[in-house]
């Protein structure tokens, strides 16, 4: 999966950063306040859910 745009390019390499500097935050926490800081669409936000949902690896 690649995301589109460097608005969820950003956002997805700052949820793994805010995840790894913070494992006990919930993910859904992490990347909903990604959606407000990088500003993203409806269909951005649901790629970045789906993204970290599906991808176990990156959550870590």
């Amino acid at each position: 999966m690649q995301p589109k745009g460097e608005k969820l390019r950003k956002a997805i390499n700052w949820v793994t950063e805010t995840k790894n500097d913070f494992p006990q935050k919930e993910i859904i926490s992490i990347v909903n306040e990604a959606n407000m800081k990088f500003d993203l669409n409806p269909a951005d936000s649901e790629f970045l859910i789906k993204f970290f949902r599906d991808n176990k690896e990156a959550q870590v």
